[in-house]
C-alpha cells in the first residue's frame, strides 16, 4: 500500500464511531483491571445477548492494548454473532461500533482487504439510517457504556452521551438505567431530596426497567443520604429478595448495609459476593471499610490490652483487603491513600510516606481524586505524625477542591475542631480564627467569613487574611 492511500484509508477509519477513536487513553484507566471486570461481566452474563455483544466489543479493545490481536479479532466475531442474533441483520445499526473496530483491527493487523470490506458494511448501513453514526441513540448508548466501565476520568462524557440518547428515545431503559448510573457516580449529596437529579433518574430508570433490582438498590442508598430510611430499606431488601445471589446486588446492598453501620450483615453479604468475583477490587475496597469500622468502633469501647490486640487484627484484615484492592487495580486513589493511612497507624511510618509519595504522583498524573488523598495525608500527619500544621494544611486542601464530597466535610469538621480547641486554650490565637474564616468562606458564607478574619487580624498581622479580607468587603459591596 503506496504512503497515499495509507493516509486516505486512515483518514477514513478516523472518522469512525468505535473504541479506537473514543480518545480512551491508556494512562487514563487501568487495563487489567478493566479486563477482569469485562470478563467478569460475560462469565456471570447480567445482560442480554445485545449488552453481551458491547461487552465482547470493549473486550476486543482491552485485547487489543495488550496486544493479543488474535483475541481481540475472536472476540469482536463473537460479538457480530451475538448482534446477528438479536436481529438477523448484517447491517442492522448496532453493528456499527464492532464494525468499526473490525476495520482498524484489521488495519493494525495489516489486513487491508478485510479493512476496507468492514468499511464499505459501514457504509451500508449509513445508507440505510438517517442520520450521522454519532447521532445514533444505539451507537451514543454503547459508548456512553464504554465511558461508565473504563475510568472515572470519563463519567461526565458517559452522561453527555445518554442524555442525548434520551433525548431521542426517552423510554428505552438501556439509556435511561445508564444516565441513572452516570449521575450516581457523579453527583454529590449538596441537593435536597426535591432537587435531586440522581433520584428522579433513579426513580425513572426503574419504571424502564422494572426488574433491575441493582437501579433499586442504588436509590435505596441514595434515599438513604436524606434520610428516607422507610423507603430505602424497602427498596434494598426487595432487591435481595428478588436476586440474592446477583453479585452487584450483593455489593451494593453489602454498602448500603455498611453506611447503616449493620457490619456483620455488610461483611456476610460482601464475602458471598467475593467468592463469585475474587478479582473484584471494589469488593475487597468494600470488606476493607468493613474492617475499618470494627476497628473504630471496638477503640470506642476502650482501649485495656486485650481490645488492643483485636485492633490489631481487625487493622490487619483491614490492610489485607486494602492491598488486594490496590494490587487488583494499582490507581484506585482512595484504597491506596486509606492503606498508607493504615500502615501509619501500624507505625509502619517510612512504608506509609512512601505509599503517600506515590500516590500524590499518580492522582496528581491522572487528575483523579486530589481531594481524597489530600484528606488522608491531613489524617495520617495529625493522628501518626502528630503535625497539626500539615494537617490543617491538607485539610485545606481537600475542602477547598471539593467541599460537598464526603472528605471535604470531614475536613470541615476537622479543621473546626482543631479551631475550636486552640481557641479553647487560646481565645487570642490568630490562626484557629483564620481556620474558622477560611472555613466560612469555602462555605459562601461571607459574613461569618469576615467576622472570623477581622478577629484572626486583631491578635497579629497576616498578609493572607487581609487579603482575603478585603476580597470578602468587596464581594458584599
Amino acid at each position: 500500500m503506496s504512503v497515499n492511500q495509507d493516509r486516505s484509508l486512515r483518514e477514513n477509519l478516523l472518522q469512525l464511531e468505535c473504541h479506537f477513536t473514543w480518545a480512551l487513553i491508556k494512562d487514563d484507566f487501568n487495563v487489567t483491571d478493566v479486563l477482569s471486570r469485562l470478563e467478569e461481566q460475560i462469565k456471570l452474563d447480567l445482560r442480554k445477548k445485545e449488552g453481551l455483544a458491547q461487552t465482547y466489543s470493549a473486550l476486543a479493545y482491552v485485547k487489543f492494548l495488550l496486544e493479543f490481536h488474535e483475541e481481540a479479532l475472536c472476540n469482536l466475531m463473537t460479538s457480530v454473532k451475538l448482534s446477528m442474533e438479536c436481529h438477523g441483520e448484517e447491517f442492522h445499526k448496532t453493528l456499527i461500533v464492532t464494525y468499526g473496530n473490525l476495520a482498524w483491527m484489521n488495519y493494525h493487523m495489516k489486513n487491508y482487504t478485510e479493512c476496507e470490506s468492514y468499511l464499505k458494511k459501514l457504509q451500508k448501513i449509513n445508507e440505510l439510517i438517517p442520520t450521522e453514526s454519532s447521532s445514533v441513540p444505539e451507537v451514543l448508548g454503547e459508548k456512553g457504556w464504554t465511558f461508565l466501565k473504563f475510568s472515572p476520568t470519563y463519567y461526565d462524557r458517559a452522561k453527555e452521551c445518554f442524555r442525548k440518547a434520551l433525548e431521542q428515545e426517552p423510554e428505552e431503559g438501556e439509556w435511561n438505567a445508564g444516565y441513572a448510573i452516570a449521575l450516581h457516580r457523579t453527583e454529590y449529596e449538596s441537593f435536597t431530596l426535591e432537587d435531586s437529579l440522581t433520584i428522579k433518574q433513579l426513580r425513572r430508570a426503574i419504571d424502564t426497567n422494572p426488574d433491575d433490582d441493582v437501579l433499586k438498590v442504588l436509590l435505596g442508598m441514595r434515599l438513604a443520604v436524606y434520610k428516607r430510611y422507610d423507603e430505602a430499606e424497602i427498596l434494598v431488601e426487595k432487591a435481595l429478595e428478588r436476586s440474592p445471589e446477583h453479585p452487584h446486588v450483593m455489593r451494593y446492598v453489602g454498602k448500603y448495609f455498611r453506611n447503616k453501620g449493620c457490619v456483620d450483615r455488610s461483611m456476610t453479604l460482601l464475602k458471598r459476593a467475593l467468592e463469585n468475583a475474587p478479582n473484584s477490587s471494589f469488593i475487597h475496597h468494600q470488606l476493607a471499610l468493613c474492617y475499618k469500622l470494627k476497628k473504630i468502633q471496638l477503640l470506642q469501647e476502650g482501649s485495656h490490652h486485650a481490645k488492643m490486640s483485636k485492633v490489631q487484627q481487625i487493622r490487619d484484615l483491614c490492610i489485607y483487603h486494602l492491598e488486594k484492592a490496590t494490587t487488583l487495580k494499582p490507581s484506585f486513589i482512595s484504597a491506596m491513600s486509606d492503606l498508607a493511612l493504615q500502615y501509619g497507624e501500624r507505625r509502619e511510618l517510612s512504608r506509609a510516606d512512601e505509599l503517600f509519595e506515590i500516590t500524590f504522583k499518580t492522582a496528581k498524573q491522572k487528575n483523579d481524586n486530589l481531594h481524597v488523598i489530600n484528606f488522608y495525608y491531613a489524617e495520617f500527619q495529625l493522628h501518626c505524625h502528630k503535625c497539626e500544621a500539615l494537617a490543617i494544611k491538607h485539610y485545606m486542601e481537600c475542602l477547598k477542591m471539593f467541599p460537598e464530597s464526603i472528605e471535604g466535610k470531614k475536613s470541615a469538621y476537622n479543621l473546626k475542631k482543631i479551631a475550636d480547641k486552640r481557641i479553647h486554650r487560646n481565645t487570642d490565637d490568630a490562626d484557629a480564627h483564620g481556620i474558622l474564616g477560611f472555613i466560612h468562606r469555602v462555605k459562601g458564607e461571607n459574613r461569618q467569613a469576615i467576622e472570623c478574619y477581622e478577629k484572626a487580624l486583631s491578635y497579629g498581622d497576616n498578609a493572607e487574611y487581609l487579603s482575603n479580607l478585603c476580597a470578602l468587603r468587596l464581594s458584599l459591596k
